[in-house]
């Protein structure tokens, strides 16, 4: 793995390129896990810049019942612990039944989110995204939104554009972090033999 090590030396990615790479990471087997590591590796990077933070990170297999948690990441202010985005990540399609449990998990908390986001990798039907979209009134002002993984990062890398080095090595940092249980030895390393050859084009 030490000779995979990306070269400092190469010019950036850009943008485009780094959504290539993570789209044709996310396209090999046991890559569940991934959208949620880019999601975090988002907000890692640009938190001084949004004033928000990712509370704790679950494990992979911990049900929200188990943690307690909203959603599959929880986003806060930093300095603060009341969660105003919660994030949950589908590597299938999302159903109005998906909206439907999120729903009744929000309907037994007191401090709601202001934002509830899923984020797919498969397709998003515009009768689930009409779906999420009405119910801002009758959750008194939550926002639901279904996003697709893909189209997540590209927005955010070019909105935050010189920060995509730093993302990239974030993203790269926290694949490598994962335990083998949620990121398997062979897809870590192929996400480096495949930036290594993305850099040395």
């Amino acid at each position: 793995m030490q000779a995979l090590e990306t070269t400092k030396d190469a010019i950036p990615l850009s943008s485009e390129n780094i959504i290539k790479l993570i789209e044709q990471h996310l396209n090999l087997k046991g890559t569940s896990r991934l959208p949620v590591l880019i999601v975090v590796a988002a907000y890692n990077t640009a938190q001084k810049h949004l004033g928000e933070t990712v509370a704790s990170l679950h494990s992979h297999n911990a049900a929200d019942s188990q943690t307690g948690a909203i959603g599959d990441i929880e986003i806060t202010l930093v300095n603060d612990d009341k969660v105003i985005t919660s994030y949950e990540m589908k590597d299938k399609r999302v159903s109005k039944e998906d909206i439907d449990r999120a729903l009744q998990k929000l309907s037994v908390i007191q401090d709601k989110p202001d934002n509830y986001i899923f984020v797919t990798t498969d397709e998003i039907t515009s009768e689930v995204q009409d779906y999420a979209c009405s119910l801002y009134l009758e959750t008194n002002g939550i926002e639901f939104v279904v996003l697709d993984c893909i189209g997540f990062i590209r927005h955010y890398l070019h909105l935050f554009h010189r920060l995509r080095t730093s993302f990239l090595e974030e993203y790269q940092k926290l694949i490598l972090a994962e335990s083998e249980s949620s990121v398997s030895q062979p897809v870590k390393e192929a996400f480096l033999a495949m930036r290594h050859a993305v850099e040395g084009d």
